[in-house]
C-alpha cells in the first residue's frame, strides 16, 4: 500500500537520490534518521545537498516519486495498455482500434495531463490478470475472430513497424524479442505487433505473451515491482483432440503451450499464427515473477540508459567536439581584445604633442572602426519593430530552454511521470511572457519607437501564434484519421488557449509596461544625424557570407547531442542526460556569442555599422543548419506517407524557429554589448 514518508525522508531523499541511487532505503524512517545524525545542522544538510549536487551536475538524475506502491503476496497488479506507436508513420493509434482482446467491465480510460493529451498518450485498462509473485502458464485471454479488415489492418500495422506499449506500475514493458540467432531486448518502443517473413511472403500476428516482472521484497510481505518484459511469440493454437471452442464455455487444455512451464521458442517456431483471409486467433499469456535486487529507486536506470547501448564516452566526444570549438573562438577573441583592441584603443586615445608632431592623427588619416562612431548605434532602419518582436521572443524561448533543462538536470522533471516535459515547457513559456515584453518594449523605445501597442502586442501573439496555427493544422489532419490519437481533445485544445491568451499574453503585456517605464538603453556615443556612407566591403565580409557562415560553429557544438534529441523525439528512444545537455546548451550559447562578436569585429573594421539586423542573423543561422540536419535525419524514419512529412517538418519548423529566435538573441545581445564596451573605451567628440 501507499506509505507516508517521515520527516527525515522528505529531506533526505533529494540528497540520497544524489549521492546513491541504488542503496538507500526510501521508507525506512531509522536509516535516513541516521544519515540525519550525521549531519544533524541545518546547514550541513543544506551544503550537503549543495556538494552532492555539484559533484553529480554532469549526469542527470530523477526523483522517481516520493511513495512506492508495495504489493502483498497475491494482490492483484494492473496492467494498462497504451497507444499504438510507429517511428515510421509517428501516426499512434488507439490500441482497441485493432482487434485485441477488451476487459470484461469495459474499456476505462486513465486520467492524464495535458503533455500527456500532446504526446497522443491514451492509457487504457486491460483484460490481462496479474498477481503478485503468483506464477501462472498458459492463460487464456480472449479468443477472437479476424475477418477481411481485421487481417488487413494487422498486416499494414506489421509493415508499418507498430508496437505494444504496455504499463505496469508505471514503467513500460521492455520488449525481449527471442530467435534462433539471437536474443534482443529492447527497453524502448514497447514491442511489435508482429513480424513478416520474407522467406514465405507471410505476415504473423503475436498472440502469446510471456510476461516478465522483476520484484523487488524492500520489507517483509512489502513487494515493489522493478522490471517488466514482455516476450511475444505467435503460436496457432490448437486445443487437445482437435476440439473447437466458442469462446464462452469452460476453456478446453491446450496442446501447443503448458500450463507447467512459460513459452519458449522451440514450442512456438513450428506453430506461428500467418495472417490468412479469416481466422479465428486465440489470445494467451504467461506470468513469471523474479526476484531481483535492483532498488525501487533504480528502476529507471535501465530505461534511461538503454542498457548502456550508447556509452557515455559518446556524450563526453560531444562535450569535448564543443569545448574545443569554444576555444578556438575564445582564442581568436582574446588575440582580438588584448592586441587590435588595446592598439586601436590607444591609438584613438593618444593627444598629438608638440614633442611628437607625428603622432597626429588627423581624422582623414583615421581608419578602422572608430570612423563609425557616429553611426554604430544608429537605430535599424529596416523594420525595427521587427527585430524587437523577435528579441522579445528570443529571451521568452531563451529563458524557458534554461529553466528546463535546469529543472530536468537536477531532477525535478521525472521520466515516470509521462508528458511532464512537455508540460513544464508549456507552463513556463507562458510565464516567461513577461522577459518577453520587457526586453521588446525597452529596445523599442530605445529605438524612438512610436508604436508600443503594436509591437507588444507582437511579441505575444506572433511566435506562440504562428506555432499555433501549425498545430491546428496538424491536429486537423491527424483527426482525418480514425482512432488515431494524435488528434489532441478539444478540452486540451481550450487548456492551451487559456494558457496562451489567459496567462502568457497579460504578463508580455505587464513586461512590456515594464520596460517602457525603464529608461532606454544608454549608449557612449551619440549618432549623427547624417548617416555616413558605407564603402562597398569585400565578399567574405559582405552579410550574405557572413549570415551564411554565422551558424556553422554553433551548430558543429552541439550535433552530436542533437542526434540523440531527435531520435528521443521521432525514434521512441528515452533520453535523460540532462546534465550534458545543459553543458552543450551553455556551449551552444557561447558559441553563438563569440562568432557574433568576431564577424562584428570585422564589419566594423570594415566602416559597416549596420550591425544590428546582421548580428541577429548570423548567429540565429544556427537554426538553417539544424532543419537541413533534421531532414537528413528524417530519412531514418523510411516513411513514405505524406501525414508523416507533415508531423515531421510541421514540428520542426516550430522547433527551428524557436531555435533560430533565442540563439539571434544571445548574437544580438553579445554583439550589443562588445559595441558598448569598445566605444566606451575610446575618447570621440
Amino acid at each position: 500500500g501507499q506509505h507516508t514518508l517521515c520527516y527525515e525522508q522528505q529531506i533526505y531523499l533529494i540528497a540520497g537520490a544524489f549521492l546513491s541511487r541504488h542503496s538507500l532505503p526510501k521508507n525506512d524512517c531509522l536509516a535516513l534518521s541516521a544519515l540525519r545524525n550525521l549531519f544533524p545542522s541545518t546547514v550541513m544538510n543544506a551544503r550537503l545537498v549543495s556538494v552532492a549536487w555539484a559533484l553529480n551536475f554532469a549526469r542527470a538524475f530523477y526523483l522517481p516519486g516520493v511513495a512506492p506502491r508495495e504489493y502483498e503476496s497475491g494482490e492483484k497488479v494492473e496492467l494498462k495498455v497504451n497507444k499504438l506507436t510507429s517511428v515510421r508513420t509517428q501516426l499512434p493509434y488507439d490500441y482497441y482500434s485493432h482487434k485485441f482482446c477488451k476487459p470484461h467491465g469495459g474499456v476505462q480510460a486513465t486520467a492524464e495531463n495535458l503533455g500527456e493529451f500532446l504526446s497522443g498518450d491514451r492509457i487504457e485498462n486491460s483484460p490481462y490478470l496479474l498477481f503478485m509473485r503468483m506464477d501462472e502458464y498458459c492463460k487464456v485471454l480472449c479468443q477472437t475472430k479476424l475477418n477481411a479488415h481485421n487481417i488487413l489492418q494487422f498486416k499494414r500495422s506489421i509493415d508499418e513497424w507498430y508496437h505494444h506499449n504496455w504499463i505496469v506500475d508505471n514503467i513500460p514493458a521492455a520488449s525481449v524479442i527471442d530467435t534462433e540467432s539471437f536474443v534482443t531486448t529492447s527497453y524502448s518502443r514497447g514491442f511489435p505487433v508482429g513480424y513478416y517473413d520474407r522467406v514465405s511472403g507471410k505476415h504473423f500476428l503475436y498472440n502469446h505473451a510471456n510476461i516478465v516482472i522483476e520484484y523487488h521484497e524492500a520489507v517483509p510481505g512489502g513487494n515493489r515491482i522493478v522490471g517488466f518484459y514482455v516476450e511475444p511469440f505467435s503460436v496457432q493454437h490448437e486445443f487437445v483432440g482437435g476440439v473447437s471452442w466458442d469462446g464462452k464455455d469452460t476453456t478446453p487444455a491446450l496442446q501447443t503451450c503448458s500450463t507447467a512451464e512459460p513459452m519458449d521458442l522451440n514450442q512456438a517456431k513450428d506453430h506461428a499464427l500467418a495472417l490468412t483471409k479469416s481466422i479465428e486467433v486465440l489470445f494467451t499469456y504467461d506470468i513469471v515473477w523474479k526476484p531481483s535486487n535492483i532498488k525501487w529507486a533504480s528502476r529507471w536506470d535501465i530505461y534511461l540508459s538503454m542498457d548502456n547501448a550508447v556509452p557515455k564516452k559518446v556524450h563526453w566526444f560531444s562535450i569535448v567536439n564543443s569545448l574545443l570549438i569554444v576555444f578556438c573562438l575564445s582564442g581568436m577573441i582574446a588575440i582580438i581584445l588584448t592586441r587590435n583592441l588595446r592598439r586601436d584603443i590607444s591609438q584613438y586615445n593618444r593627444l598629438p604633442t608638440d614633442e611628437d608632431p607625428e603622432s597626429e592623427i588627423s581624422t582623414s588619416e583615421e581608419t578602422g572602426w572608430k570612423l563609425v562612431h557616429q553611426d554604430v548605434f544608429r537605430p535599424p532602419t529596416t523594420c525595427p519593430m521587427f527585430l524587437c518582436v523577435f528579441i522579445g521572443g528570443g529571451v521568452q524561448v531563451l529563458v524557458m530552454a534554461l529553466l528546463t533543462i535546469a529543472f530536468a538536470a537536477v531532477g525535478f522533471i521525472s521520466p515516470a511521470n509521462r508528458g511532464s516535459l512537455m508540460f513544464v515547457m508549456l507552463v513556463l513559456f507562458a510565464l516567461m511572457g513577461t522577459f518577453a515584453g520587457y526586453h521588446c518594449a525597452r529596445l523599442y523605445k530605445t529605438f524612438k519607437g512610436q508604436h508600443w501597442q503594436r509591437a507588444t502586442a507582437a511579441t505575444a501573439l506572433l511566435f506562440p501564434g504562428g506555432s499555433f496555427l501549425v498545430f491546428v493544422s496538424l491536429d486537423l489532419a491527424l483527426a482525418s484519421y480514425k482512432d488515431s490519437t494524435g488528434a489532441v481533445p478539444i478540452t486540451s485544445m481550450v487548456a492551451l488557449l487559456a494558457l496562451w491568451l489567459g496567462i502568457s499574453v497579460p504578463l508580455v503585456f505587464l513586461g512590456a509596461y515594464l520596460g517602457f517605464r525603464k529608461e532606454p538603453i544608454e549608449f557612449p556615443a551619440k549618432y549623427s544625424n547624417i548617416p555616413r556612407p558605407i564603402p562597398m566591403p569585400p565578399w567574405y565580409l559582405s552579410s550574405a557570407f557572413t549570415v551564411t557562415t554565422g551558424g556553422i560553429l554553433p551548430f558543429g557544438a552541439c550535433f552530436v547531442e542533437l542526434f540523440f534529441i531527435l531520435s528521443s523525439m521521432w525514434m521512441d528512444q528515452y533520453y535523460y542526460v540532462f546534465g550534458f545537455t545543459f553543458l552543450v546548451f551553455a556551449i551552444l550559447l557561447i558559441t553563438c556569442a563569440e562568432i557574433t562578436i568576431v564577424f562584428l569585429y570585422f564589419q566594423l573594421c570594415a566602416e559597416d555599422y549596420r550591425w544590428w539586423w546582421r548580428t541577429f542573423l548570423t548567429s540565429g543561422s544556427t537554426a538553417a543548419y539544424v532543419f537541413v540536419y533534421s531532414s537528413l535525419y528524417f530519412t531514418k524514419l523510411e516513411s513514405n506517407l505524406p501525414i508523416t512529412y507533415l508531423l515531421y517538418f510541421g514540428y520542426m519548423l516550430i522547433i527551428c524557429f524557436g531555435i533560430f529566435l533565442f540563439t539571434g538573441t544571445t548574437g544580438f545581445y553579445a554583439a550589443l554589448w562588445f559595441n558598448i564596451v569598445i566605444f566606451g573605451s575610446i575618447k570621440v567628440d
